[in-house]
This record gives C-alpha cells, sequence and structure tokens, in this order.
C-alpha cells in the first residue's frame, strides 16, 4: 500500500512538471545559497590564514604610533636603526631582525617607468618576510656599508623589464642609479587585492642617505625563534622598547609591536563571523521555499479535491491521502535540496577561481543544507496533507 502511495505521488509531480520546477525552485536557491556563501567563507579564510602563514607565525611587526589611545603614526617620535640594533642585541626569543624604511618612487628603465614602494633594509628582510630569490642574488657587504643596489619584486620586473634579463642593469628609483643585483619570485595578489611583489628592496643606508634624507625607519620586522616564544619575544620588546623611548609606568606606548598570530585569529573570527552572517540570511531563502511548497500543495489541494472525495467514499483511508500528500512536498524538497546542492558546489567552485580563493568545501554545511529541506518538506506539507486527509468524502465529491 506505501510503495503504490509514493507511486501515485510521483505520478501526480510529473503530471504538473511546471508547477513541480517552480515549487522546487526556492529550495534549489536556498540550498545552493547556503553552500556557496558558507564554502567563499570557508574559502577567503583559508587564504588570509595562508597568506600570514607565509609571512611567517613568528613574525613581529615593531611600528612607531599606539594602536590604542595615544600618540599616532605621523605623530610619534619615529624608530631608528639603533633600535633595531638593540632589539637584535638584548632580546633573547629573537632570531632574526630587519629594520626597514619605505618611500613611493618612480623607478625607470629606458623608455618604461613605475610607480612604486622602495625599501630600503638588510638581507635578513628577505628571511624574515619570506621572500624567495628567483635568479641574482641579495646584497654584497660592500653594498649594505652604502653602496646603491636593488632587488625588484615581480611585478617592477615586469613593468620595466618585460622579458628582457634584468641582472647588472641599472635602474633610476627617484634620483638615484641603483643596479639591479636580483629578482624575487612572485607572491601574487592579497586577499584583499594589495599586488605583494610592487616592491623594490635596497640597502638600508644607501636608501636613508640617496633616497629618504634621514635615518628614520618605519617598521622593524622581527623574526622569533620559533612560535612557541612568540609571546615571550613580543613582551621582552615591548618592555626594551618603553625603556629606550622613556616611557613611564602607567603611560601609554607610543609603539606597536603586532604579533601575527593575534591578526590571523583576528582575521579568522571576523571571516568566521562574515560566513556564518551571510549563511544564515542565505538560510531564509529556505523558509521561504518551504512557505513556496506549502502554497502551491494547498492550490494542489484544492484542485483535485473531487479527486481525493473519490478515494475517499471508495475506501481509502485519511492517513493514505495524508501519505500521498505529504510524499511529494518531501519529494518536491528532496529534489529541489538534491540540485541546490549540485548548483551550490558549482557556483562556489566558479566563485572561489574567479575570486582567486581556495575550494573549500564544508561537508558538514551540504549535509545540514540538505537535511533542512527535507525537515522544510515535511513541515510545510504536514498541513496541506492533513487537510486533505480531513475532507468530508460527500463534500469533497459535491466539489465544483
Amino acid at each position: 500500500m506505501i510503495w503504490a502511495t509514493i507511486i501515485m505521488a510521483l505520478r501526480e509531480i510529473r503530471r504538473n512538471t511546471l508547477r513541480s520546477v517552480l515549487t522546487t525552485l526556492g529550495i534549489v536557491i536556498g540550498v545552493a545559497s547556503v553552500i556557496a556563501m558558507v564554502t567563499l567563507g570557508r574559502g577567503a579564510t583559508a587564504k588570509i590564514t595562508q597568506e600570514i602563514s607565509g609571512m611567517g607565525t613568528n613574525l613581529l611587526i615593531v611600528a612607531p604610533g599606539s594602536d590604542r589611545r595615544g600618540p599616532t603614526a605621523a605623530s610619534a617620535t619615529a624608530l631608528k636603526l639603533e633600535d633595531a640594533t638593540a632589539i637584535r642585541r638584548d632580546v633573547q626569543a629573537v632570531a632574526e631582525v630587519a629594520p626597514t624604511a619605505s618611500r613611493g618612487v618612480l623607478a625607470v628603465f629606458g623608455n618604461k617607468n613605475w610607480n612604486t614602494v622602495a625599501n630600503g633594509s638588510t638581507n635578513e628582510y628577505f628571511s624574515v618576510r619570506r621572500f624567495v630569490l628567483a635568479e641574482g642574488e641579495l646584497f654584497s657587504e660592500t653594498q649594505l656599508k652604502g653602496s646603491l643596489a636593488c632587488v625588484l619584486g615581480a611585478t617592477v620586473r615586469k613593468e620595466l623589464f618585460g622579458s628582457l634579463d634584468p641582472l647588472g642593469a641599472s635602474i633610476r628609483v627617484g634620483s638615484a642609479a641603483c643596479l639591479v643585483t636580483g629578482v624575487l619570485v612572485a607572491k601574487g595578489p592579497s586577499t584583499f587585492g594589495q599586488d605583494q611583489d610592487d616592491f623594490i628592496v635596497m640597502p638600508l643606508l644607501a636608501f636613508q642617505r640617496r633616497i629618504s634624507g634621514n635615518t628614520d625607519v618605519g617598521t622593524v620586522f622581527v623574526s622569533a625563534k620559533s612560535d612557541q616564544v612568540t609571546i615571550k619575544a613580543k613582551q621582552q620588546i615591548e618592555l626594551l622598547m618603553r625603556e629606550r623611548r622613556h616611557i613611564a609606568e602607567g603611560q601609554a606606548n607610543d609603539f606597536t609591536v603586532q604579533d601575527m598570530q593575534e591578526i590571523s585569529s583576528m582575521l579568522g573570527r571576523i571571516t568566521g563571523s562574515l560566513t556564518a552572517l551571510l549563511g544564515a540570511i542565505a538560510g531564509v531563502s529556505l523558509l521561504v521555499g518551504g512557505i513556496g511548497i506549502m502554497n502551491i500543495m494547498l492550490v494542489s489541494v484544492t484542485e483535485r479535491t473531487r479527486e481525493i472525495g473519490i478515494r475517499l467514499s471508495i475506501g481509502a483511508r485519511g492517513k493514505e491521502v495524508l501519505l500521498q500528500f505529504l510524499i511529494e512536498a518531501v519529494t518536491l524538497s528532496i529534489l529541489g535540496g538534491a540540485i541546490g546542492v549540485a548548483v551550490g558546489l558549482l557556483a562556489s567552485f566558479l566563485g572561489a577561481r574567479a575570486l582567486s580563493l581556495p575550494f573549500a568545501v564544508v561537508p558538514e554545511i551540504i549535509g545540514v543544507a540538505f537535511v533542512f529541506s527535507a525537515t522544510v518538506g515535511v513541515a510545510f506539507g504536514f498541513f496541506p496533507a492533513r487537510k486533505a486527509s480531513r475532507m468530508n468524502p460527500i463534500e469533497a465529491l459535491r466539489h465544483e
């Protein structure tokens, strides 16, 4: 009897194909939206984590200015090369220190020019920031003592030289001539679209003398000996910098020490919250789809009133009629859920490729969305099915 009821329900769905398709459309959109939003959100989180790991989870960034109430970076006393030297000498948990100064410059080679950023630093900059040489070499001892030389990021190399070999060539950086000694491996754009390869690195002393014209250091990149001692290194650097900058007890720091582990955790929480919010918003469309199923099933009950009356009058029981309409509703929602899963995975795959994000499938969300769609069919299909099963056979047969 149950199998016959299922066959009858499927036959009715097939007989009204267009209406069935339109009925399932809300479920399809709802399931697809939830899967696509959550998958893309997880992909964005994974890419941010990957990029921060690429910079080094044991990386600390020391910069002037407070991230709380206090002096801003513009008004705070600039860092000096001596600060980096003191950190390297006095902080035991530190492995490498790279004092860095930066300035926007115009780079020129032949008839080509490119606006970029020049960074003055030491050879430790490349290992601390995890940049790898594609060709050439880093700065020699002579160059580190004040001779102009430069290592190009992949974007600068492409814009100035194209397919030409840049090694040994002389380019103009600002008003200074600079010998190209190396080219870095490309990292590509960041999650937020920033070009990570659009810069030039020069020896710090030559940069200060020929480009910036002062001895200020904008940032000190510090690499802790391991992930386990990063917090300890941060605390030691803060104590040392407070002492060197003569900050009294109780006064706010006029500098910041940023921990990449903390930044990674914070960004992970933000993207996780946004993913949950987008998933919840998309989940509302599942409820809308369920209401659509209920409305269509109510219309179907009204249209088939005489059919229901005939079935009840020749001996069909009310629970059999209820089961038929309930099966129709559940079948429509399950079918919509299955199609929605396929559409959601396809949409998230295409979206991940378009946004250059990892395709991070979340099996739990797929299962939850599919089960929820089936539950919606039962919940919103029950009322029309119950209405059909409680009809008076005589009144149903009189229905026009």
